[in-house]
Order: C-alpha cells, then sequence, then structure tokens
C-alpha cells in the first residue's frame, strides 16, 4: 500500500497544529495563510523537493521561497519536522531573543530570501534561476505567493522576464484562498483569470486543488515535465483550512488564537483530519538528495578582488559613468563571479561595455527596477557578485525592493547615473535628487560620490570587495577632468583634502560635478587673495568625521557644503548630523526647488550649486 499520501497528510496536519501553536504562544501572528498552504508545503518540502538539511547553503538544493512572508510559522514548522528546529525554538516565536522572527530574515539560518513586503519572492526566484542556468546546476527554485500579492506590478515584471529567459527552472505556486486581509482577493476563487493572465505572459499554468495531497503530488510530476518556459501552480485553497469557525471567513487575517480559543482551534483541526492526527510514520525520513550536476565552477570572492590599474591622465575629461562602464569590464575580467544588470539604459550607464567582454553575465532586465533589484537579490543569495545600473532616479521606482535587500543583508552594488541637475535639459523627471537620502538611510549600506574617473575605479573595487550590505555609486552624466594620479588611493570612509593652507577662512566640501565647482571658486578665491581648504567627500557614508573636523578647525571653523542633490537627506544634512556637537557654522548649498530644463551651466547657477554661489557664500562667512 502506498503510504505517501498519508504520510503527507500527517505532516501537513502537523505543521497546521504548529503554526496555530506558534502563533498562539506568541499572541500574534498570521496562522489561517498557514492553513492553508500547509497541504502544498507539506507535499514540497517530504516529497518534491530535492535537498540536504544539514547543508543548507549546498549548491545543488533546491530552493523555497516563502514570497508570502506572513505565513513564517509555516515555514518554521516545516523545519522542525524536517529536524533542524525543536519544539522549543517554535515556542519562542516573535520574541526578541528568537531568530523567528514575524516575517522571515537570515537570523533564522535556514531562510532562503528575507520576505514580508509582498511581490518580491518571485522575482528573487527568477534571480536564483538565472543564476542556475549560468552555472549549469540542476537545482530548480520554488515560489510560494499568496493571491493578493498578484495584484503587485513587480509580480508581472518577474513573470515576463522568467518567459523572456525561458526559466524552466523555477515553478511558482499561488496560493489562492481568495482573502486578503481585509476582503476577498480581486480575483476571488476564478482561476481561470490567473492561468489566462500568466499563460498570456508565457507560462504554462496549471490548476489544482490544494488540498488534495494525491493531485498536488501529481501537478508537481507535470510541472518537472515542462520545457522551455517557467510554470506556475495556481492551487484552489481555504484560509483557515481546518478550523470550522474560521475557515472561509473575513475578519481573521493576522488573528492568533490565544488560551481556550487555542484550545478549540487545535480540537477542530483534530476532529477535521483524525486519521492525519492518528498516523504514525516507519522508519526514519529523509528528503532526496540534490541531483548531481556538473556545474561550471567559479573561485573568485569578493575579499580576493583587485582591479588592475588604470592610465588617465590627469586633466583628461570623461564622465564618471563611462569610467563605471570601463571599471565594470575590467573587473569582470579579474573575477568570474561578477554579473551586471541593467534596466535597459546600459549606452547611458555604460554596463554594455562589460556585456562586450562578457555577454553570458551581463541580464538584461528591460524597463522593469523593481523586479531588477529583486533579481540581483537572488543572484547575491547564491554567491555571485551582483552590480544593479539605471538612473539614479529611477531606483527611487525600486525602494521598496532595495529596503527588503537590505533587510535580507544583500550584498548589491547599486549605481546610478545621470544624477542631480547636471544632467541638463532632459529635466526633473529624470534628475536622481533623492538618491543620497534614500540610500544613506538603509542599514549597513556605503554611498559613494566620484568625481572624476581615477576615483570611480577605485571605488568600483571597493564596491565588487564590500560585503557588509548595500553599496551605492552615484555617477555624473557630463565629462568631468581627471583630478587625480593613477595609482590614489580611496578608502571605505574615507575623503581627499584636495586644497589646504595655513591661512584658510572656509572649509568646501563637495563631491562628484560640484567638487569641481568648488574647484573653480578656489581658483577665483586665490586670485583675490581668499584662502579656502576644498575637500572632496567621494564617500558620503560612513563619513570621515575625523578630517572634516581637523580641516575646518584650520578654516576658520567655517563650513560650506555644496551638492546637485536635495537639501534634506543628502551631503549637508549628513555633515551637519555629524558635527552637531562641535562648534562650526555650516552653510549648505543645495537644490531647494523643483528643478526645470536647461543647461547644465544654467541649472547649477539658477540653484545657486556653481562656482559663484560658493564665492558669495564665502564672501558672506568672511
Amino acid at each position: 500500500m502506498n503510504m505517501v499520501p498519508q504520510f503527507l497528510a500527517h505532516k501537513a496536519y502537523n505543521l497546521r497544529a504548529w503554526s496555530l501553536r506558534e502563533s498562539g504562544y506568541a499572541r500574534s501572528g498570521h496562522p489561517t495563510t498557514c492553513l492553508s498552504a500547509a497541504d502544498i508545503v507539506s507535499v514540497l518540502f517530504f516529497h518534491v523537493m530535492r535537498y540536504t538539511p544539514d547543508d543548507f547553503q549546498n549548491p545543488d538544493n533546491d530552493r523555497f521561497i516563502l514570497s508570502k512572508g506572513h505565513a513564517s510559522a509555516l515555514l518554521y514548522a516545516v523545519w522542525e519536522e524536517v529536524g533542524i528546529l525543536s519544539q522549543e525554538d517554535l515556542k519562542g516565536y516573535r520574541s526578541i531573543n528568537s531568530p523567528l522572527e514575524g516575517h522571515p530574515t537570515f537570523r533564522f539560518s535556514h531562510t532562503e530570501a528575507a520576505t514580508g513586503s509582498l511581490g518580491i519572492g518571485l522575482s528573487i526566484g527568477v534571480g536564483m534561476a538565472l543564476n542556475a542556468k549560468l552555472d549549469n546546476r540542476n537545482y530548480k527554485t520554488y515560489v510560494l505567493m499568496g493571491d493578493s500579492e498578484t495584484a503587485e506590478g513587480s509580480v508581472w515584471e518577474a513573470a515576463e522576464i522568467a518567459s523572456y529567459y525561458k526559466l524552466d527552472n523555477i515553478i511558482g505556486i499561488v496560493d489562492c484562498n481568495r482573502l486578503g486581509q481585509t476582503t476577498e482577493t480581486m480575483l476571488d476563487y476564478h482561476l481561470q483569470r490567473y492561468v489566462d493572465r500568466f499563460t498570456a505572459f508565457g507560462w504554462k499554468t496549471f490548476t489544482v486543488d490544494g488540498h488534495d495531497i494525491n493531485a498536488l503530488i501529481d501537478v508537481f510530476e507535470q510541472a518537472h515535465k515542462v520545457s522551455g518556459q517557467p510554470v506556475m501552480i495556481i492551487a484552489k485553497t481555504v484560509k483557515g483550512y481546518g478550523i470550522d469557525f474560521a475557515a472561509d471567513k473575513n475578519g481573521f487575517h493576522g488573528k492568533a488564537f490565544v488560551g481556550a480559543e487555542l484550545d478549540r482551534a487545535l480540537e477542530s483541526l483534530q476532529k477535521k483530519f483524525p486519521e492525519a492526527a492518528a498516523f504514525e510514520s516507519r522508519g526514519t525520513w529523509k528528503p532526496e538528495s540534490p541531483e548531481s550536476s556538473d556545474p561550471i565552477k567559479r573561485s573568485c570572492k569578493s575579499q580576493t578582488i583587485k582591479l588592475p590599474a588604470v592610465s588617465y591622465k590627469k586633466g583628461e575629461r570623461m564622465a564618471t559613468r563611462e569610467a563605471y562602464g570601463h571599471a565594470l569590464a575590467a573587473l569582470g575580467d579579474v573575477c568570474d563571479t561578477v554579473v551586471v544588470l541593467d534596466a535597459e539604459v546600459k549606452n547611458s550607464t555604460y554596463a554594455e561595455l562589460f556585456e562586450k567582454e562578457h555577454a553570458e553575465r551581463f541580464f538584461q532586465c528591460f524597463i522593469a527596477e523593481q523586479n531588477m533589484v529583486s533579481m540581483g537579490v537572488g543572484f547575491d543569495l547564491r554567491g555571485k557578485i551582483p552590480f544593479i545600473s539605471t538612473f539614479g532616479c529611477f531606483f527611487t521606482r525600486a525602494h521598496d525592493q532595495i529596503r527588503m535587500a537590505a533587510i535580507g543583508q544583500s550584498k548589491l552594488r547599486l549605481v546610478g547615473s545621470h544624477c542631480g541637475v547636471s544632467i541638463g535639459q532632459d529635466g526633473p523627471s529624470q534628475m536622481a535628487l533623492e538618491d543620497i537620502a534614500m540610500m544613506r538611510a538603509l542599514p549597513e549600506s556605503i554611498v559613494l560620490y566620484p568625481s572624476d574617473a581615477v576615483s570611480t575605479h577605485a571605488l568600483v573595487g571597493q564596491m565588487a570587495r564590500y560585503s557588509d550590505g548595500i553599496s551605492y555609486l552615484r555617477t555624473t552624466r557630463g565629462a568631468t577632468p581627471v583630478l587625480y594620479d593613477s595609482n590614489a588611493s580611496f578608502k571605505i570612509g574615507g575623503c581627499a583634502v584636495l586644497k589646504q593652507s595655513k591661512k584658510d577662512q572656509v572649509c568646501i566640501i563637495g563631491a562628484g560635478i560640484t567638487l569641481h565647482e568648488a574647484l573653480k571658486a578656489y581658483d577665483q578665491l586665490q586670485q583675490k587673495e581668499i584662502n579656502v581648504s576644498v575637500i572632496d567627500l567621494y564617500c558620503i557614508k560612513p563619513l570621515d568625521v575625523e578630517t572634516i573636523i581637523s580641516v575646518a578647525q584650520k578654516s576658520g571653523g567655517k563650513i560650506i557644503t555644496v551638492e546637485d542633490h536635495y537639501a534634506q537627506g543628502g551631503i549637508g544634512d549628513a555633515v551637519c548630523a555629524a558635527l552637531r556637537n562641535h562648534d562650526f557654522v555650516i552653510e549648505c548649498l543645495a537644490v531647494h526647488e523643483l528643478p526645470r530644463s536647461g543647461k547644465p551651466e544654467e541649472l547649477l547657477a539658477l540653484y545657486g550649486i556653481d562656482a559663484a554661489a560658493i564665492i558669495t557664500m564665502v564672501n558672506k562667512l568672511i
């Protein structure tokens, strides 16, 4: 007699019971969404997926992403059933000293991806699936989604790119339980409409009763036979399945069953599944081992990266965005784990220079920045070094994905070009004027802003080696002269003092395009025998506070910051916050209003961040 369905039903029962207990003990959580997906997760973990539980980072393991991260209790319950967690661990769910957080993070070692903001998991899965294709790995990526999150546009960005790349190694599952947080979902139980949509996006789509163990076994077998396109399984389920007083009812989302109500829920569960509750496993279960493959092995680690020297000459003009492209191509030469993702602006970001040399590791993501960022997370989680580039302003569109990447401690390298009003005639919609603030706010992030080709090249190398969080490099559209010798060094948390004397009356701090304006101001002030110091703040976060204080103290205790960015959250704010307990006079030149189209030099003047504005402020201070 085939005992597999009974075994899987028993495991699903245990997953439901522990999902209820976890949230009950925590007095918070989302147990009803766990109950709808328990059969799916049971079939996946105890029958379908090939993995080694004790070697979670085995590169051949199948991957499981819980995109509906509020069902975290279900994820922890399954790892208890597998043997990684204990029941005592589960009792600490959502408590401050437990790694089992309300939505999955990497505080729990067997989390595949940090989720919780809906609509992100499928994109991460696409990155992982592309990584498997790139490295010739046989693992499959499974993404469990909620039906509510299919309202997110990023889901469809992921859907179209997975089809474009013919990713037949990713299988998505929509847990269609028809109830959202406060109301019915947009499509309710109209499964055919889900089918039509995913089919239109190029996916092979199946429907299944998400509570029929045999049907689930069969549908995954069918999914594994599909070639040349991704698979989406639409599973019809019931929210709160197994609890008679909560099943398929509104008002129970995010509601834990506590005390007597928990006892009542567990009793209801046992009555619903008496055979599954009484089933006794025979022998010791273990998952099927991963399928062996003959992968492309890559050896480069971020800590060992060393970019070759450059031969840029002082005075030579080159846009930092172009220098980025050359550095990226060189990086691809020395490191086989670097991958590049671009949002259909490769000729503007100069990422095309990498594509020309390393086409197999370049991924065109088209105009879909949200999906692009989370794809990068997927690559990072599988050991790649992703560089992701677009116009700096368009990263704001993907801020939620960037925020979640930071929560997941992803090591993304983000590069934003076309920053500030200095881009000129394209106008305000194309001007990144919020990006420094956005990236500074991320935990463990670094923010870099080179002013010439030499510093750009060096800082790309620093980004490649940085592995504690997200790094952001801000590049400029227009060509600027090389300021540094080709062997100059640029450290994370540093700055460069370009001009200094014993008679300085003001310290000017600039970066990128405004550094060049500061140097113009310096030359003009020198003609009037006014001495100022000039700092290149190429690293905005972390800030070199010690150097700034030292130079400012020798410059009359007066500081002018000048930046091609809105005043809020930019360089001026960073310097003011760092020096708030010191006796300095600080003036901040920045963009204070909505800009317009115009020539770069006109706009720098109009918004008071050019050399003339700097000179005016110096004269005011002295």
